[in-house]
């Protein structure tokens, strides 16, 4: 009996992959239908160009706590990586080189500054050496973004050892396994990188064996995430970080990679959840199924990135996702100010805990700081202005 469901499902996945396969020839004619002739201020290149810039002109993050930070912290990794690529897609003149040199120190004074990979948010930061690589093929940088890569898979080591650490290795998974949808960015997208700057597929069919586990195990029937398996509230940037990140690792993970057909499934199943969630004004709120939660930027600025890609891919049809994707982009830029500093972006945020957190968990998420400025959303807005140029 198990033999035959298991064989239905597998049926299935591949059917649904198929159907979207075939449907992909209509969706590309239009893709670019819905992401043009913008007003004006308002392109992905214009928009991009003064977001990356402020990027440059500021201090490493510290997420507002004074001094710099004892080591370049995850929200950075995401904001210096959605630089990078908008400088190599936009073409823009002389706006990569200052991303690059901003890294250089990291070789040598401030040494410091690079984080020990021993936890999903810090392995993350080796996807910004990987795309620096991928860019200009400096092999210091190839050498230390594979270190992160590799030691995410390898032996575990330091403070953050989960007690089934061991047990996690022998399933093929890695040592920092935990089960928070977070991990879904933070794992895959160092895995990703490694794969692209390498071309070996070990990187990639580890990421996609990682994200069926997830799957399986974190999303439920109406297609979105709890922040944790034992917390059950849609947290906005939370399922954010999941749908960049099955976003990300599609876009390079190979046709015939076993593992595709139910990511694809999920990441589908993901997306019609969050059109159903979209408000009218084109943004989604700090508890995703909550309508008088607050409009949250960051989570919005991912769902955009990742309906943007599966109408650029051909994933997602592009007359039901493109209004909507261009919708979201829109109603993101009034919340950028002179400063080209975003507004409305949920502080960084620990999964709800009853036993220190209260007895309301809806209230707990409610009350997250409104942060101005903060990266969590600054990315965001440069994964977009990417895809969209892309």
């Amino acid at each position: 009996m198990k033999m035959t469901t298991r064989f239905i499902t597998a049926v299935g996945s591949v059917l649904l992959l198929a159907l979207t396969s075939c449907s992909s020839v209509g969706a590309h004619k239009g893709a670019n239908a819905y992401f043009k002739s913008w007003p004006k201020g308002q392109s992905p290149k214009e928009v991009g160009l003064h977001v990356t810039q402020h990027f440059i002109d500021s201090p490493h993050f510290n997420s507002f706590k004074p001094g710099p930070p004892q080591f370049i912290i995850y929200p950075e990794v995401c904001t210096w990586y959605g630089a990078l690529t908008f400088a190599q897609v936009s073409g823009i003149p002389h706006l990569r080189g200052p991303l690059v040199r901003r890294f250089e120190p990291l070789f040598n004074t401030e040494t410091n500054l690079v984080p020990v990979p021993d936890h999903v948010d810090r392995s993350v930061f080796g996807a910004v050496p990987l795309e620096i690589y991928i860019q200009n093929a400096d092999p210091r940088c190839l050498t230390l973004g594979k270190e992160f890569a590799d030691k995410q898979w390898g032996e575990p080591f330091g403070s953050s050892i989960l007690e089934n650490a061991t047990a996690l290795r022998a399933q093929g998974l890695t040592w920092q396994t935990r089960m928070w949808i977070d991990d879904m960015f933070m794992i895959t997208m160092v895995q990703a990188q490694a794969y692209r700057a390498t071309g070996n597929h070990e990187y990639i069919n580890r990421a996609a064996k990682e994200m069926v586990v997830y799957l399986d195990e974190l999303q439920k029937p109406n297609g979105l995430f709890y922040h944790a398996p034992e917390v059950p509230y849609f947290w906005g940037r939370g399922d954010g970080w999941m749908a960049a990140g099955m976003s990300e690792l599609l876009r390079s993970l190979p046709k015939d990679n076993p593992d595709r057909p139910r990511i694809m499934e999920g990441y589908l199943k993901m997306m019609a959840a969050l059109l159903k969630y979209q408000d009218a004004n084109g943004m989604w709120h700090q508890l995703i199924d909550n309508a008088n939660a607050w409009p949250e930027t960051s989570s919005t600025g991912m769902f955009a990135f990742a309906f943007i890609t599966g109408v650029k891919e051909g994933w997602l049809d592009a007359d039901t996702y493109g209004p909507a994707a261009r919708k979201a982009w829109l109603a993101l830029i009034p919340y950028l100010d002179k400063n080209w500093d975003i507004h409305e972006v949920c502080q960084g945020t620990n999964k709800y805990d009853p036993k220190t957190d209260g007895p309301d968990g809806t209230a707990y998420y409610l009350a997250r700081q409104r942060n101005v400025g903060d990266l969590h959303g600054q990315a965001p807005i440069l994964w977009c202005a990417t895809a969209l140029l892309r």
